[in-house]
């Protein structure tokens, strides 16, 4: 059994991050199955593709710390850049694409969600962009597709703080379309999914291309600046100290060096 698995339902294919006993972090295994998968779903001309996690208490919690740790620059960026092709084909993707949120999707996580065109969000969920705790900045897409969902100030003060958000707030702020009750998301999806098929193909891939366009214009040029900024971190003995205390389950001691 991979660590993403395909169901596939009438309306949609359900895409599951299933790594439970990690919370559903982004390896590489991850990463490179989900691409597998997006590819899978469009050669078989699904039309609607949702992703979820598996268990009650993640969506994604984020990138795999122990994985990330001791990389490079250039393996930094390397990694980011995979990360963000394989989020930018999501987002890309010609039929609709939902994330069915429940419990954290946080760093990875929530720029897997925002890769999505529309987020469902259990009551229970939490979303936060807190990779400056571990002394780096989003390297998925999270500087670039936050901003465009609820504008540079925001975006600012939850990427600097690190802030975790309830579902509600996320829903007031933009990032999620709607809540429902704990552990209905996918459900939720499903009828949204639903009801999209039942609209014009080609009428629903166009109107997403055009949305997307006006939207995204400079998108790639920022990505590209998001995974040397991203990979740059890995030249610091913060990143080094950040990852350290989040795997031993310590406060970090930044020295801003």
């Amino acid at each position: 059994m991979g660590v993403v698995e395909v169901e596939w339902r009438d309306h949609a294919a359900v895409v599951t991050i299933n790594r439970p006993e990690a919370l559903n972090a982004l390896n590489a295994d991850v990463i490179r199955e989900l691409n597998s998968a997006i590819d899978g779903i469009r050669r078989e001309g699904i039309r609607n593709l949702i992703v979820t996690g598996a268990g009650s208490k993640a969506f994604v919690a984020g990138a795999d710390i122990a994985a990330m740790k001791d990389l490079s620059r250039q393996e930094a960026k390397a990694f980011a850049r995979r990360g963000q092709r394989v989020l930018h084909k999501l987002a890309i993707f010609p039929g609709v694409t939902i994330a069915a949120v429940d419990g954290f999707a946080l760093g990875g996580g929530m720029e897997l969600a925002m890769a999505c065109d529309l987020i469902i969000a259990g009551g229970k969920s939490r979303f936060g962009q807190p990779e400056v705790n571990l002394g780096v900045i989003p390297g998925f897409g999270g500087t670039q597709r936050l901003e465009r969902l609820v504008g540079a100030q925001r975006a600012r003060e939850l990427i600097l703080t690190g802030r975790m958000i309830k579902a509600d707030e996320a829903a007031q702020l933009g990032i999620a379309l709607e809540v429902t009750e704990p552990g209905e998301a996918l459900n939720r999806a499903l009828e949204l999914a639903a009801t999209i098929a039942s609209k014009g193909p080609r009428a629903v891939a166009l109107a997403k291309e055009a949305i997307r366009v006006a939207g995204e214009l400079d998108i790639e040029i920022g990505l590209q600046e998001e995974a040397e900024l991203f990979a740059a971190c890995f030249d610091t003995e913060d990143q080094t100290e950040g990852m350290s205390a989040f795997l031993e389950k310590r406060e970090a001691q930044f020295k801003g060096k």
